[in-house]
């Protein structure tokens, strides 16, 4: 899941007090206003455990990944660090992972009132590894302004596709003059399946991967059905800004103001409402199979090194608490994994007034991101195949044959 794709920030914050016997650390990926919340977050754990110091280390999403690799090779792994699920399968088979479950099974109260969904990608034969932090659903992200001045009505929950690619159609637009877009209908980011093409697919009654049985189902009738819809939305119509198009203004084109639609989890809230923009969110248009959204986590894991457990496994608890949710439901980058708190004002009264609820709401038809053992080299296979259809090098029936027999090599290797 990508919160922060910027230059690496290192950040470490340490409230230390003479009490203090036991030190942990906690690495994570996010950005300087996510470190300012953790911040609190360990300021108030610590008040209450006074024997207890947490060091906070913040990273952006690939230099997090990148120097967590080099430490935990090195053998000074964080006690504590963020998890993306669909990774979490790789990692707790190389046996650096805590396990977890002598801890929930001495107190299985900690997990109530989870919702059910952000513990499956945990889940293991042998129990949890991880536990959940927060979790993403993906919406319609749109611009009020821009489709106020083109006189298009705003997205609803009656939107199907179809809908979508004739608005998406009617916002793209020459506004100066002079023979070139300056703005587009819609944008995605295509690479991965979680924004955008996870949820066409689906919809259009597709499966993308069987990673038990070892196979890429994106060459399916239905999914072929899927990206044909993409490939007239952005090749045909040109409602969408090609890679090269949409660099010339930034990586986000509604934060970058050129693009009147896009599709995200909560995680850009707090960015598009610093930039200015006038957005609000409506959920995933409904295609041929009904309307279907992805699911994805972050959560927590402790290094089966560290020499603190029982003090990092308190501060896990304490963040996945009443207490702790509702503080990071301030942050705005996420939906807590609490139910309670989901509904609670914490959450649904933020600062960024929109439809926060949507998030919480899109979980009745999402299906869960998917997660299993070589998901970031089966993702890179695929999505390296599939963008030569969106450049034009190839067919999109070519381009879908190699991402399957790629994909499948990938599963292959590490099933």
């Amino acid at each position: 899941m990508r919160l922060i794709t910027s230059t690496a920030i290192a950040l470490a914050v340490a409230a230390t007090t003479a009490q203090a016997e036991t030190e942990i650390s906690f690495a994570l990926w996010g950005s300087p206003q996510e470190a300012a919340v953790w911040a609190s977050i360990a300021e108030a754990f610590e008040a209450a455990h006074p024997d207890i110091t947490v060091n906070i280390e913040v990273s952006d999403w690939d230099g997090y990944w990148e120097k967590l690799r080099v430490q935990v090779a090195g053998g000074t792994p964080p006690d504590v660090f963020a998890m993306d699920a669909p990774l979490y399968p790789d990692w707790q088979l190389r046996n650096v992972l805590l396990d977890l479950q002598p801890y929930i099974d001495a107190d299985p109260s900690v997990l109530d009132g989870v919702f059910p969904v952000t513990l499956e990608a945990y889940q293991t034969d042998t129990g949890l590894f991880g536990v959940p932090r927060d979790f993403q659903t993906i919406v319609l992200y749109y611009n009020k302004d821009m489709f106020d001045a083109a006189g298009v009505d705003y997205p609803d929950d009656s939107w199907t596709w179809d809908d979508f690619r004739t608005a998406a159609a009617a916002l793209t637009l020459d506004k100066d003059g002079d023979g070139t877009t300056d703005q587009w209908g819609a944008w995605a980011e295509v690479y991965d399946m979680e924004p955008f093409w996870g949820p066409v697919i689906w919809s259009h009654g597709g499966e993308v991967v069987d990673p038990a049985s070892g196979q890429t189902l994106i060459n399916s009738p239905e999914a072929m059905a899927g990206f044909e819809f993409i490939q007239q939305v952005w090749l045909e119509d040109q409602s969408m800004p090609t890679e090269e198009q949409l660099s010339q203004y930034g990586w986000d084109g509604l934060l970058s103001g050129i693009a009147a639609m896009g599709f995200s989890g909560h995680w850009s809230v707090p960015e598009y409402a610093e930039a200015g923009l006038n957005f609000d969110v409506a959920p995933v248009p409904m295609g041929p199979a009904g309307r279907v959204t992805g699911v994805n986590s972050a959560g927590f894991v402790i290094s089966s090194d560290t020499e603190a457990p029982d003090a990092a496994w308190e501060f896990v608890k304490y963040a996945i608490s009443e207490e702790g949710q509702s503080q990071l439901a301030n942050i705005g980058l996420a939906v807590p994994i609490l139910e309670d708190v989901a509904q609670s004002d914490a959450y649904l009264e933020q600062p960024v007034q929109i439809n926060h609820a949507l998030f919480v709401e899109a979980l009745e038809y999402a299906h869960m991101k998917p997660v299993f053992r070589g998901y970031e080299e089966w993702s890179g296979a695929v999505g390296d195949s599939l963008n030569l259809a969106w450049t034009g090098e190839e067919s999109l029936a070519d381009a879908l044959d190699e991402a399957v027999a790629l994909g499948d090599d990938a599963l292959a290797r590490n099933n």
